[in-house]
């Protein structure tokens, strides 16, 4: 009998191991000025990046990765409150007491707590200079006059790391504002219709941001091979495709 439930627990340890194991995920390693960015892309609209042995999550969500085995946060970040945005219970996993939670009214207002960021807004937050700047559509609309992400209340993030600045975009279109970002090296775009740009919107975007490193993210099964051909034509800006549907 003892062996066999020696057997048994060997079995379950394995297994286990076997399944944390299989939660793997694509990175980039981005250096900076004051040390290496590691960017891990989880799925969708959500990202883990890792700097100077802190972690930042960004829209964190249990449909996209099992975050009971994921690094603890120092800083999170989140972008909006739609569903694939903004998971309780991700947030829950990955939080520890010094943990700071970025988000918008709208989010707080579900979560109950966190750091509200606005518009326009720039903090220091956990040691990295965040800007919450705008994101929403201006074609897209859930019906007439009711866009799915409605100005002023979604997010998109400007994270400062050393000498390099990542933007973040959230759910947005191709909107007026992105002219005014300046010197941003990274740039992740959303790209899926109706919800977010075509590849055609995220070409006018990058060509008003003009990022050195453009990943598109948030796809779904938009073929990201449009947006590669399009881009060819802006040979300054590095197209990265990585996994992000």
């Amino acid at each position: 009998m003892k062996t066999t439930i020696l057997s048994f627990s060997l079995l379950v340890l394995f297994f286990g191991l076997s399944v944390s194991a299989e939660q793997s995920f694509e990175t980039d390693l981005i250096k900076t000025s004051a040390g290496d960015l590691k960017i891990t892309f989880i799925a969708h609209g959500t990202l883990m990046f890792e700097f100077n042995q802190k972690i930042i999550h960004v829209d964190p969500v249990g449909r996209y990765a099992d975050y009971a085995q994921m690094p603890k946060a120092d800083l999170i970040l989140v972008t909006h409150e739609h569903g694939d945005h903004l998971d309780k219970k991700a947030i829950k996993s990955i939080y520890q007491d010094h943990t700071k939670l970025v988000l918008t009214a709208t989010c707080a207002e579900k979560m109950g707590d966190g750091i509200v960021m606005k518009n326009g807004d720039v903090q220091t937050v956990a040691g990295f200079k965040i800007e919450a700047v705008p994101a929403y559509n201006i074609v897209h609309e859930r019906e007439k006059g009711v866009p799915f992400h409605p100005k002023g209340i979604g997010n998109g993030y400007v994270i400062t790391f050393g000498d390099k600045r990542i933007y973040v975009a959230g759910d947005t279109e191709n909107i007026p504002e992105m002219a005014q970002l300046k010197n941003i090296d990274i740039a992740f775009l959303p790209m899926n219709l109706p919800y977010t740009m075509s590849p055609e919107m995220v070409v006018e975007a990058a060509k008003m941001i003009q990022p050195k490193i453009l990943y598109p993210y948030h796809f779904g099964d938009t073929d990201t091979r449009q947006l590669v051909k399009l881009m060819e034509k802006h040979p300054d800006i590095e197209v990265r495709i990585r996994k992000m549907e």
